[in-house]
């Protein structure tokens, strides 16, 4: 028998029981099994780390154990709060997209209300959600810890929270996401992007009521879906703002109420 010791850092310390957090874990094991393995055995996916130092050497996840290492595991740095901080480009450099898991559904459609791509259906399997997230690049997001657990999965986070509105501002806080929010943007149902339509092309589509003091339409690029700024539309305004934790911005593309 060996033993090393594990230190986790930061939100790492919630997949850790109480007794564990925030101090050294001693680790025993037979042989020299990959730190990775290690890692999960303590509770922890892999997929919510971004950094491991081995007796204070940077390694990756196919590095073998040996008696007596120490081992500092650190969360992804998007957790990092760099709001004060100076940007230097006006957007981030790259896209962030996600698939969310069968459980998520509100969360999904959340997202989607503030213009994130989010790929959800009540019917994927965990074998669908992890070839959506390869294929595409898209960040699993889940309350399942087993799914981040895949070998094959690079990119996921265990969603903390169980109300959808504080799920959906733990991701924008997570990802660092705020700069990017553009609500009414997606369609809620499929996920494309919605794009203004003349009100002439569909107003066979438009309830006589409402073509008879609604101008502004969009539509669905993708599922043809169409919107207007409803009477719900406050209410969506409200919950965006509760998101947002401020006035959300009057997006010129809102959409509030739909033909169906």
């Amino acid at each position: 028998m060996k033993t090393s010791i594990f230190r986790f850092y930061a939100e790492l310390n919630d997949f850790l029981p109480t007794g564990k957090r925030q101090r050294n874990i001693s680790y025993d094991f037979y042989g020299n099994p990959p730190v990775k393995d290690a890692i999960e055995s303590l509770g922890v996916p892999h997929t919510e780390v971004d950094l491991l130092l081995l007796n204070g050497r940077s390694v990756d996840f196919t590095h073998r154990l040996h008696r007596d290492d120490r081992v500092a595991v650190y969360p992804v740095f998007e957790s990092l709060n760099i709001a004060p901080l100076l940007r230097v480009r006006e957007r981030p450099l790259r896209r962030t997209v996600f698939v969310a898991d069968v459980h998520l559904g509100k969360l999904a459609r959340l997202l989607r209300l503030l213009g994130f791509d989010v790929s959800y259906s009540s019917h994927h399997t965990d074998t669908e959600i992890v070839a959506a997230s390869v294929d595409e690049g898209r960040i699993i997001l889940t309350r399942d810890r087993g799914l981040l657990k895949k070998n094959i999965v690079t990119h996921g986070y265990w969603v903390r929270s169980t109300q959808p509105l504080e799920q959906a501002r733990e991701i924008l806080q997570r990802f660092d996401l705020f700069a990017e929010v553009r609500p009414f943007s997606r369609c809620l149902v499929c996920n494309g992007l919605l794009a203004p339509v003349d009100k002439e092309v569909v107003r066979d589509r438009i309830p006589p009521k409402v073509a008879a003091w609604r101008e502004e339409y969009f539509i669905c690029q993708n599922c043809h879906k169409l919107y207007w700024r409803g009477t719900h539309h406050p209410r969506l305004q409200n919950m965006i703002e509760s998101i947002l934790g401020t006035d959300a911005d009057n997006s010129p593309r809102e959409a509030g109420r739909s033909d169906s």
